[in-house]
């Protein structure tokens, strides 16, 4: 009897030994493999790239040779998995030892915030990992400057440096516009060289120099000048200010740019004078003043331009009298167009000529002298 409950017991406790025993070598074989990341929930923005360095830990006393991949991870994500240099889908590891490989996953563009969760796995052992997508993302074009208005005077170059950032999922070649004022000039100088286009890789960006030059008579003011990037699937448009500051400029000449002319001793001429605005500001009140021979008179009709606009033009009348007493020749007659800003002058030559009747009266006078030297001749020739 004592032996049967001996063999009994001994049979029980055996029996419940075994169990025990198979489930701790099944615990020891799943904790053989380990995989190992300090980065478990990463924060970051659409369109990134996260690097994770992994490794693969054997604690057992075989070689492990395990399949790499991931589970999953969304379809339109993409990623790489490396070691060595190399792409990899199994990596061995030696008892007692560790390796690492290094896993890259491209956050899209396109994409809801949120958070995406994902494992990666080496044969049945699972790493869990999640990346929280911190806002909405977007699949466009950007324009960008840290600079987006200068000042200057008309003749200035006004030169801009902006950004433009390809913020979609393919390469893009942009077609590079301006909307400029009539008379203005737009230069897009991509890599420095001037072009009409930019081609750009995916979630990428490139700088590009834009040159603005003034119409060449501009008024002073504000100008607004909208630059555009345009593709076929997506644009970006960003607008560039120019103040140009005014500038005072002003030309004094006739209509037909003749500063010549003739007058008769003691007589009256008008001469048509043309006042053109050449600079970028108004000008105003236009007061005119001569520089003239002694004896002589001039004034002006009307006396005075109240005001003249930029690349406007005015008319205004010179009424010259020449002395009475004035000799023939060539004299020089200064009309002066002043302002507070700025003075323009011209010069003109004035040739006077001898009165009509002062000709008629000479050829009398030679008439009468031919004559009477006539008579004399037929009166005392013969004595």
């Amino acid at each position: 009897m004592t032996m049967r409950t001996n063999s009994f017991l001994f049979l029980v406790i055996l029996l419940g030994i075994l169990p025990v025993s198979n489930t701790q070598a099944s615990d020891s074989v799943l904790k053989n493999v380990v995989l190992y990341s300090p980065y478990t929930k990463i924060v970051v923005s659409p369109g990134e790239s996260i690097d994770y360095s992994i490794d693969l830990i054997n604690n057992g006393d075989e070689i492990t040779n395990d399949n790499i991949s991931l589970s999953g991870l969304p379809s339109n994500w993409k990623y790489d998995i490396k070691s060595g240099g190399w792409n990899i889908r199994q990596l061995a590891v030696l008892p007692n030892e560790k390796k690492t490989f290094s896993l890259t996953v491209n956050v899209p563009l396109k994409i809801n915030r949120g958070s995406y969760n994902f494992f990666v796995l080496a044969g049945e052992t699972k790493l869990p990992l999640s990346v929280i997508v911190s806002q909405q993302g977007t699949y466009q074009s950007e324009f960008t400057t840290d600079q987006p208005n200068m000042q200057g005077n008309s003749k200035s170059n006004f030169n801009f440096s902006v950004t433009l950032k390809n913020q979609t999922a393919d390469q893009q070649l942009y077609a590079l516009m301006a909307d400029a004022p009539r008379g203005w000039n737009v230069v897009f100088k991509p890599n420095y060289k001037q072009a009409t286009s930019a081609q750009i890789e995916a979630n990428a960006s490139q700088n590009i120099a834009v040159e603005i030059t003034p119409a060449a008579n501009v008024e002073a003011g504000s100008y607004k000048i909208p630059i555009r990037a345009v593709t076929k699937s997506t644009s970006a448009e960003l607008t560039l200010e120019v103040a140009i500051t005014g500038t005072f400029q002003m030309e004094l000449t006739t209509p037909q740019g003749l500063l010549s002319s003739d007058i008769t001793a003691g007589d009256t001429k008008r001469i048509e004078l043309e006042i053109v605005n050449t600079g970028s500001s108004m000008l105003k009140d236009i007061q005119f003043t001569s520089r003239k021979p002694s004896d002589w008179e001039v004034s002006f009709e009307p006396s005075k331009i109240e005001s003249l606009k930029a690349g406007a033009t005015a008319n205004v009348t010179a009424i010259l009298k020449a002395s009475s007493k004035a000799l023939p020749g060539d004299y020089v007659v200064t009309i002066d167009a002043k302002t507070p800003e700025i003075n323009a002058n011209a010069q003109f030559r004035i040739a006077v000529k001898t009165p009509l009747v002062w000709g008629w009266m000479g050829a009398l006078i030679i008439v009468i002298t031919i004559g009477g030297v006539y008579y004399l001749f037929r009166k005392y020739g013969r004595r």
